[in-house]
């Protein structure tokens, strides 16, 4: 198990300050990073990279500072966010040469398995000048797995890349990170990052702003109404007893395309309505057909994040 540290870590450019005082830890498994365009995103994962320097704090790999290390550079796989590339190469030359720079016993044989599991044996002889974009990131894929590296940093990996591309790319995060690398991607796909995160790290202007599964995160956020839609078997029996609840500030009753109708409401006090719900509804003889929060998903997570 490998483990990136951040302890206080600031980068700026001149005036203009990217990432400020940011203290994150990634270890094991996949991690999402998420924040609005400059946010530091970039910054921070060169820095991981050990590319660039950070201009205050420490980033280090078990222990051991990252940037300017060859050899810690072996256990780093990147995927940038930027397409330049030897466009006049193909593929296959592009992959091997990565292989050969990592000094691997046989670079060939990694070469040949890196551009397999990334599925471009099939344009493997291309100049990268002739691929679409989602290949040209499967390919830089290929390089950044040929060594077989512990961590994996992406930078928007899924750009450019068709449905079934993306879905392979999903089900090799999910490999990968089960099998016990450490693995941080970056996206501006909210749907993506739900789907393979287990844990997220949000950067709101170059500022650290929450860490952990996107559900805690939101249950945590008190100062905003916890919102739920709810079915039953007397809406508005439910509705008269729910509004009476302190934990509750607000219910509504929506019907829908088919004509039944759901609550929808406000909990200003999560841990006490989930107690109180199931308490109201066996103290007036209601049946509760569902309980679904309303915004819990990563978008709405997200949203109050980069707005509060």
């Amino acid at each position: 198990m490998s483990t990136v540290e951040l302890a206080q870590v600031s980068r700026w450019f001149g005036n203009v300050v990217a990432v400020n005082d940011v203290t994150m830890r990634l270890s094991t498994g996949v991690t999402g990073l998420l924040g609005p365009n400059g946010a530091g995103k970039s910054t921070l994962i060169h820095m991981m990279a050990g590319f660039l320097a950070p201009s205050a704090g420490t980033v280090t790999l078990d222990g051991r500072p990252l940037y300017r290390d060859p050899e810690i550079y072996r256990e780093v796989g990147l995927v940038p966010e930027r397409e330049e590339m030897y466009d006049a190469i193909s593929g296959w030359s592009f992959v091997l040469a990565n292989a050969k720079l990592h000094k691997l016993k046989d670079p060939e044989s990694a070469a040949r398995r890196a551009i397999a599991t990334v599925e471009m044996a099939d344009a493997q002889e291309r100049d990268i000048r002739t691929y679409s974009k989602g290949m040209k990131q499967r390919i830089k894929m290929a390089t950044a797995i040929v060594h077989d590296p512990a961590v994996l940093l992406l930078d928007e990996p899924f750009n450019g890349m068709d449905p079934r591309q993306r879905l392979h790319l999903m089900g090799l995060l999910h490999q990968l990170g089960d099998a016990g690398r450490t693995i941080l991607f970056s996206s501006h796909i909210l749907e993506e990052v739900e789907q393979i995160a287990g844990r997220i790290e949000v950067m709101v202007a170059g500022r650290h702003a929450a860490s952990g599964d996107f559900r805690e995160i939101r249950r945590l956020m008190t100062q905003r109404p916890h919102q739920y839609t709810i079915r039953s078997s007397d809406d508005r029996r439910l509705a008269s007893a729910v509004i009476a609840e302190p934990s509750a500030s607000g219910v509504e009753i929506v019907a829908d395309s088919g004509g039944f109708g759901t609550l929808q409401i406000q909990a200003t006090d999560f841990s006490a309505f989930v107690h109180a719900l199931p308490r109201i509804a066996s103290e007036h003889g209601i049946r509760l057909l569902e309980v679904r929060p309303a915004d819990e998903s990563l978008e709405s997570v997200f949203s109050y994040l980069v707005t509060r």
